[in-house]
């Protein structure tokens, strides 16, 4: 179990052995997600491009540079 203490700006300090699990460097952006049961889970928002990204390619004629570009988007959004 990791703790963490949310500041008076709602921020958080991800523990150690969690940003490691995730990959998480500075800069990363991290996503919080509430099941039905209302468990929240926090997966990487490098990881979650990637997958979603390798789902919109399955058995298509993609190239490498759309490849990139729309993990780029998924990771980033649509207008950064």
């Amino acid at each position: 179990m990791n703790l963490a203490r949310v500041s008076n700006n709602g921020q958080i300090t991800v523990p150690v052995e969690i940003r490691r699990a995730l990959n998480v460097k500075a800069g990363d952006k991290i996503l919080f997600f509430r099941k039905e049961n209302g468990e929240i889970t926090v997966q990487n928002t490098n990881i979650t491009a990637i997958k979603e990204a390798q789902t919109a390619v399955m058995g298509s004629d993609y190239s490498e540079d759309e490849i990139l570009t729309d993990v780029m988007e998924l990771r980033y959004g649509a207008n950064n």
